[in-house]
């Protein structure tokens, strides 16, 4: 009896096992991704020391120059913002406002010896205060130069007295799959930290409503909270990319990251600095992905490439000939297998610069030379208005002959439904185009308020006092 009974537990226990072994090997749960730009650090991680030797290289290639080269030109960036909080009895009874400082943390690299840096718009997003520490210690007061958010990249400036060790821009459209990177940072406030992996993936879209088309490096050398703003460098210690992303569940690292390619951070740092803003320039052209049922529709051989639905009136795209139904396959000799690709080379360009494209068209190859023109729509972050140039369909509609077309509102007003007004005088100065918009806008002081007319699909002119960020 005890031998059966002792049988019995045996075959139990092993069927446990193996019952539990299945659901842990064979029943995985989903992976639900969340994209996070990640700042606001409060404590620093608790470290043991651990002694070891090893190699320096990795199937013979040597990290330690790279990393001498960069880990002193990137920066710890402090971001001091002061927001509103909930009132007490107390606050209530005395009418007292609240507010609490809050102290964001990210990392940001220099660019030049005379001190600007480049980090991310989300690390230094609403900052009362900025502050810089270099490698050696030293803490600077920062000033923000300028940003653009849709690109989530800034520029900052600080006044050292000495040349300050700075990282080379590199030729981010010539990474390769495959190729090995240091992500350089301050993760979790541990300064001057580098880890390796390899370029995973190229031309990489995070935003899944296609509402504004991004083109990402990913890597799987370890980023975290804290890295945002940091250098992503190849073995040479040049600079290919911004740190900027993780893929989470947990909002730190948990295989993989992102990174603005160094030619965009670039065209945009150099707007910044010649113009105040960023000029963007476009091909002309609506679409999408080519795939299997529209290449069969086509009845084409191609499976990677870029579907032109439709072409916008007198833009570079249509003076070149290009029509709906063309797939572009190359731009100056670069493969485009998705209109992420297509939109990362073109974000790296100025308006007036032209482009070649490698054009399929009824089973015929063709190269058209493109010169892309200004990009009509503009995002204003200081009035929470996407703005863009007037078209003829639009003055006719509206009986303006000047003017620019509200095509969005963000931020604090996005709340309101302003799309399709006609903006025709800001302080009373008439508004001919987004030039003079933006133009106007820089005359003012911050926070300064302005008086906006708009003229409504109706006729009928509206005014409104807006503040500005």
């Amino acid at each position: 009896m005890k031998s059966f009974i002792k049988t019995l537990g045996i075959a139990i226990l092993g069927g446990a096992v193996v019952l539990g072994s299945y659901k842990f090997f064979f029943e995985e749960d989903p992976l639900q991704r969340t994209y996070t730009k990640q700042t606001q650090i409060e404590d620093t991680l608790s470290v043991s020391p651990v002694n070891y030797v090893a190699s320096t290289s990795i199937a013979g290639v040597d990290f330690t120059e790279a990393a001498e080269k960069t880990v002193h030109a990137v920066v710890h960036v402090k971001n001091k913002t002061v927001s509103r909080v909930r009132q007490s009895w107390s606050d209530l009874r005395s009418g007292r406002v609240p507010y609490r400082e809050t102290i964001g943390s990210g990392s940001g690299v220099i660019i030049t010896e005379d001190g600007y840096i480049v980090t991310n718009n989300h690390v230094i997003a609403n900052a009362r205060e900025l502050e810089v520490t270099l490698n050696n210690n030293k803490t600077y007061k920062a000033k923000l130069i300028g940003a653009e958010p849709n690109s989530d990249i800034a520029l900052l400036k600080i006044d050292a007295d000495e040349a300050l060790p700075y990282i080379v821009f590199g030729n981010s459209d010539q990474t390769r799959i495959g190729e090995w990177v240091l992500a350089v940072g301050n993760p979790f406030n541990l300064t001057s930290t580098v880890t390796a992996g390899i370029i995973s993936a190229k031309g990489r879209d995070l935003d899944e409503t296609d509402a504004n088309v991004q083109s990402f490096i990913q890597t799987d050398a370890a980023v975290n909270p804290g890295n945002s703003g940091g250098a992503l460098v190849n073995t040479n210690g040049e600079l290919i990319g911004i740190n900027t992303a993780i893929a989470s569940k947990t909002g730190s690292y948990v295989g993989y990251s992102f990174a603005v390619p160094s030619n965009n951070a670039r065209k945009i740092i150099n707007d910044i600095m010649e113009f105040g803003f960023v000029q963007k320039g476009m091909l002309g052209i609506s679409g999408g992905d080519l795939n299997g049922n529209i290449a069969d529709e086509l009845d084409i051989n191609e499976s990677e490439g870029i579907f032109v639905s439709a072409v916008l009136e007198d833009s570079g795209a249509a003076r070149a000939g290009l029509r709906s139904g063309d797939v572009i396959t190359r731009i100056d000799d670069i493969k485009m297998k998705k209109f992420s690709d297509l939109t990362g080379y073109v974000n790296s360009k100025n308006p007036g610069d032209k482009v070649v494209a490698t054009v399929l068209r009824d089973q015929k190859v063709m190269n058209v030379t493109i010169e892309l023109t200004k990009n009509s729509t503009v995002s204003i972050p200081s009035i929470d208005m996407d703005l863009r140039n007037l078209t003829e369909e639009d003055r006719r509609q509206f009986k303006v002959t000047d003017g620019v077309k509200i095509v969005a509102t963000t931020g604090g007003l996005s709340k309101y439904d302003l799309r399709n007004y006609i903006i025709t005088k800001i302080n009373e100065e008439d508004v001919n185009d987004i030039d003079d918009v933006q133009q106007l806008l820089r005359r003012l002081p911050p926070n300064g308020t302005i008086l906006i007319q708009m003229k409504n699909s109706a006729g009928e002119v509206e005014r409104f006092r807006y503040t500005m960020d």
